[in-house]
């Protein structure tokens, strides 16, 4: 293991109104002035309940008959998903980010009162997690430039055939209870639930970025990302 970091991002997220809609399900369809405006509100609300909080390690990776091991770790990864997504890395970067509990506790209390408020803000806060996953990559990015190295796209627990069951294995390797307060329930969900565990490979810049392969999900058959032509940006 060759780092730990961990910390909270201070400002404001943007949270793009259009990924929003994606979540919802909307395909350029008229919005009703209504709705529209209950988006606004709902994007403003997670705004000030957020308390975005991220954590990662690095790793020199080994592999061995499809398999990937990591320095310093018991952990094995028997994936050949992800033993393909590293494959031209030598290191990768174990990520774990969080909204903080007060953005699942504002869902459940709007489920009880308005269903439609707490489905909105369930989108504004898939949008808001995915926004700090990606800002904490691109400052990891921006500390390793000058090696002339990029990441590769990140890779969760439970696409393709990297078993849910590592999220356990995952968390207590990253030590994110104590770093960023995140637990996992005994059925590997992560608690607080607006968070999102993922592995990154360290790559020379001359290898183009890869994309998640959408083949590869469990979700493939039923993602409405996929039937509209997109995919859910990770």
């Amino acid at each position: 293991m060759e780092r730990v970091e961990s910390f909270q991002f201070i400002e404001q997220l943007g949270i793009d109104k259009n990924e929003v809609l994606r979540y919802l399900g909307y395909r350029k369809q008229a919005l009703d002035k209504n709705i529209e405006k209950l988006i606004d509100e709902c994007i403003n609300e997670i705004k000030v309940l957020v308390k975005a909080k991220c954590v990662y390690k690095v790793f020199k990776i080994n592999r061995d008959n499809m398999k990937i091991s990591l320095d310093n770790c018991n952990t094995v990864l028997e994936s050949k998903d992800i033993y393909r997504h590293l494959d031209k890395a030598d290191t990768c970067i174990l990520m774990a980010a969080t909204l903080g509990h007060a953005v699942d506790i504002r869902i459940r209390y709007y489920e009880k009162l308005d269903m439609t408020k707490a489905l909105i803000l369930d989108a504004c806060a898939n949008t808001a997690i995915e926004e700090v996953c990606d800002k904490l990559c691109v400052e990891i990015e921006e500390s390793i430039k000058e090696k002339d190295k990029v990441l590769t796209s990140r890779y969760s627990p439970g696409y393709g055939d990297l078993s849910l069951h590592i999220q356990s294995d995952f968390i207590s390797i990253i030590d994110t209870y104590r770093t960023i307060g995140l637990t996992i329930s005994s059925h590997n969900i992560l608690t607080p639930r607006k968070s999102v565990t993922a592995i990154v490979g360290v790559v020379d810049k001359k290898y183009k970025r890869e994309n998640k392969k959408c083949g590869g999900c469990n979700n493939y058959l039923n993602c409405n990302f996929r039937r509209d032509g997109g995919n859910c940006g990770t």
